[in-house]
């Protein structure tokens, strides 16, 4: 993973009359955590959605290890996993029932990895609890444990630490920190800067 690099340049999208994102281009490298800050419709979720393809882009190209994401659309998003605001889980099933669908359509995955995932998250006490009977914080360390299962090394997380106390945000932080380590990437939309070694991060102010 460590040789990995995502890019983008003079990225422009309209919503509606509103020019969002304007010329935006930017650099991202295994290792590193690129956080976007600003205020509330400053375009951060837009970019990330941009960015996996489900906001369409007026102008501008996104590459992924210096190729151009159109020219092998499948391959770019088996790479990479997408968390945002609400949690991609299916109400009347479990956590576990959840994330072993989940995890395999992108890979075979065995009970006791999933098991395994969800109690690194904390979530391991109520896996087996339908997921519309958890509270938002549970849910949210539920998708998490999504993320470790996926095994890519791009992760788009938009406010990763929504609805999570300070264990939970923790928490959130010491998943960046060992994909980072791992030779992950990662970008994340947040409003309050996380937790991890300086030396791993950049920012990006979608308001400046």
């Amino acid at each position: 993973m460590s040789g990995c690099i995502l890019s983008a340049q003079n990225l422009h999208l309209w919503r509606a009359e509103r020019h969002v994102l304007r010329g935006l281009s930017l650099a991202v490298r295994g290792g590193e955590l690129l956080q976007l800050t600003g205020a509330n419709g400053a375009g951060k979720t837009t970019l990330l959605r941009a960015l996996c393809g489900l906001n369409h882009l007026e102008e501008g190209q996104v590459f992924w290890n210096e190729r151009d994401v159109r020219e092998d659309r499948e391959g770019f998003h088996a790479s990479l996993v997408y968390l945002g605001h609400e949690p991609p889980l299916k109400a009347d099933l479990s956590g576990l029932e959840n994330l072993t669908f989940w995890a395999g359509l992108r890979r075979r995955v065995t009970r006791a990895a999933v098991l395994e995932a969800l109690t690194r998250t904390g979530a391991g006490e109520f896996a087996q609890r339908a997921v519309r009977t958890l509270s938002a914080g549970q849910r949210r360390r539920v998708a998490l444990a999504g993320l470790i299962l996926a095994a890519v090394p791009l992760w788009l997380l938009d406010e990763p630490t929504t609805n999570l106390d300070s264990r939970g945000q923790e928490l959130v932080a010491a998943l960046l920190d060992a994909h980072l380590a791992a030779g992950g990437l990662a970008i994340a939309a947040v409003h309050h800067r996380l937790a991890i070694e300086p030396a791993r991060v950049r920012e990006l102010n979608l308001s400046a």
